[in-house]
């Protein structure tokens, strides 16, 4: 599993590096963790664009989106 660290950073840095991520994982789930509410939106968009099965979870104040 890959894990994107985004905590604390706006967009469209979380979804940069989540692109990035998804490339190079070669079928491999990926963990996105992020803080902002819009990050949260534009990365769970993407990955269900990319055809993937996207599961979000509240963590806290913080939320963890797992992209298989």
């Amino acid at each position: 599993m890959i894990v994107v660290d985004a905590r604390g950073l706006s967009c469209p840095e979380p979804l940069m590096m989540t692109q990035a991520a998804l490339k190079k994982s070669k079928g491999e789930a990926v963990k996105v963790l992020v803080s902002e509410a819009h990050a949260k939106t534009n990365v769970e968009k993407y990955g269900k664009s990319q055809g993937k099965k996207v599961t979000v979870t509240a963590v806290g104040k913080e939320h963890e989106i797992m992209i298989e």
